[in-house]
């Protein structure tokens, strides 16, 4: 029968979008005999599936819930789930501030920097995420998720702590070297947590409700380094009183994340045995499962064949490149304009609250519309702060304050970042194939921010003529991508109903069960794309 099942797929899914998936396809003959026996039958390996058990024992008592009914269930996940990764995510984007908020006051003067030691400084953090980014993200999908972030986190702490005793650059690009290798791989453990409680509906406002909190630590991080550059009466520069306290807060949450975030459903222990039935039923309707532990060579060669996958990449390098220099030059940028450091720091305020309010407003027009409209809301994002760079591009410099409003704007990236998130958790299935898409797309957002901090030249300021031709370049190939991408998600998903007709409750079925198998979206012919 899996035989039959195995050629019968063979012959359906021959993908028209540049990879032939009938070879991958052999793993699903493979899903019978033993691991039918350990999952009731369902083909699915419940040593490497997690939360198997859970959906067979769903499937078996015909576990089913309505939107309504699961309201209460929903509700108490975000009462819990949603403020550790609001918190955790703060934290992080906090951390990547500090220098920013450091490099206000004498930073660069202390630790003797001189010509583009700063720049080196600021791409030397992302040097050290590219090279995290691959490990970590296998590692999370191996590891238990919250326990491996948890240490993570406790690392990242310790190490933030340290900058307090750099003494010159090589230590500071040791320590950011170090750091960036730590922070790797919180915004994907944030990603798998969400997807792991949360469907493909739920999750573009629980997203950008974490992502948001960039804002908040704008905010935050601002108040705090303008605080902190009024002391006095310490031994501690106010630079280092940044590092130190950003740390602090940082080592506390460490703990408390290990204490209180769940792996997954399967293991949070402020839901009933019942509930965890009806997340998993609920969040299987992805077709995805929820995660398999096992590491799988061919599904990652699938993510590397599959346009989907490079698409989203490229819009991850534009985002890095704009990420690069906005977060680490928005300071200087600001003091070039006729500002006090003090000054130049409160004034990033706004900034946080521009993002928090766009990046919050996408989530919620996410959540109440039904149609596909991700991509479309990753376009529009991208507007706002293409036009503020127009304006630093060409507003004379006496009107400083229309040039501190066009700021104000840059901070929105975390939109566009936020929304390619979600399109690599509803347009990707195959554990070790989204491993290898976030791997892809990480990779090149690291190398963006790389590039990024190395196009704002010294020699440039106020200006940076040639970063601000870089970041308005990046967001014109974005949006372009962005309108590519739409058309080939709209084309795949007719093409499938085409070759094998609209969606049935059974075809729907098989396709949830499919899901748990770890197929791909290529290998599952019942999954259609959330675009």
């Amino acid at each position: 029968m899996a035989s039959q099942d195995t050629r019968d797929m063979k012959e359906d899914i021959k993908e028209p979008y540049g990879i032939q998936t009938g070879e991958i396809l052999e793993t699903r003959g493979s899903l019978s005999s033993t691991s039918d026996r350990k999952s009731g039958g369902l083909g699915i390996e419940a040593e490497h599936a997690v939360g198997a058990e859970l959906f067979r024992e769903a499937m078996e008592g015909h576990v089913d819930v309505d939107d309504k009914e699961y309201a209460p269930i929903r509700r108490k996940i975000d009462r819990w789930l949603l403020p550790i990764l609001c918190v955790t995510y703060m934290l992080q984007f906090l951390d990547k501030l500090s220098l920013n908020y450091a490099n206000a006051y004498s930073l660069s003067e202390d630790l003797n920097f001189k010509g583009n030691d700063y720049s080196n400084v600021a791409a030397i953090f992302n040097v050290g995420y590219l090279i995290g980014s691959i490990p970590g993200n296998w590692l999370l999908q191996k590891l238990p998720v919250a326990k491996f972030t948890g240490c993570t986190l406790i690392a990242w702490a310790i190490l933030l702590i340290s900058h307090i005793g750099a003494t010159n650059y090589r230590t500071m690009m040791a320590l950011r070297f170090l750091l960036g290798l730590m922070e790797a791989t919180i915004s994907p453990s944030n990603m798998m947590m969400c997807s792991m409680f949360y469907n493909k509906q739920e999750q573009p406002f629980r997203m950008c409700t974490f992502l948001s909190m960039n804002g908040v630590a704008t905010m935050v991080g601002a108040l705090l380094a303008y605080g902190l550059g009024h002391s006095t009466s310490t031994s501690l520069k106010p630079w280092k009183l940044i590092f130190l306290v950003i740390g602090l807060i940082n080592l506390v949450w460490a703990f408390v994340f290990l204490y209180l975030a769940p792996d997954s459903p399967s293991n949070a222990r402020f839901l009933t045995h019942d509930e965890k039935l009806k997340v998993v039923q609920r969040v299987s309707k992805n077709q995805m499962g929820l995660k398999d532990t096992k590491l799988k060579p061919k599904q990652a060669v699938e993510a590397l064949c599959d346009l989907n996958c490079w698409i989203l990449a490229l819009i991850g390098l534009g985002c890095g490149i704009i990420n690069g220099g906005t977060s680490n030059f928005i300071s200087s940028l600001i003091k070039g304009f006729g500002f006090s450091g003090l000054n130049a720091t409160l004034l990033q305020l706004p900034t946080g609250a521009v993002e928090l309010l766009c990046v919050f407003s996408a989530g919620i027009l996410a959540l109440y519309t039904k149609k596909n409209i991700r991509v479309i809301l990753l376009f529009i994002l991208c507007i706002p702060t293409l036009a503020g760079l127009v304006g630093i591009h060409l507003i004379p410099l006496e009107h400083k304050w229309a040039l501190v409003g066009c700021c104000w704007l840059l901070y929105i990236i975390g939109g566009p970042v936020i929304m390619c998130w979600i399109l690599l958790n509803v347009t990707v299935a195959g554990s070790s194939k989204i491993s290898t898409s976030k791997i892809m797309w990480f990779l090149m957002y690291t190398a963006g921010n790389i590039i990024g901090s190395k196009i704002f030249y010294a020699k440039e300021a106020p200006r940076y003529l040639t970063g601000m031709k870089g970041l308005i370049s990046s967001y014109a190939c974005m949006m372009l991508l962005c309108i590519v991408y739409y058309g080939m998600m709209l084309y795949r998903n007719r093409s499938r109903d085409k070759k094998y007709g609209p969606l049935t409750p059974e075809s729907e079925q098989q396709g949830i069960i499919d899901g748990f198998k770890d197929l791909t979206d290529f290998q599952n012919k019942n999954f259609r794309y959330s675009y």
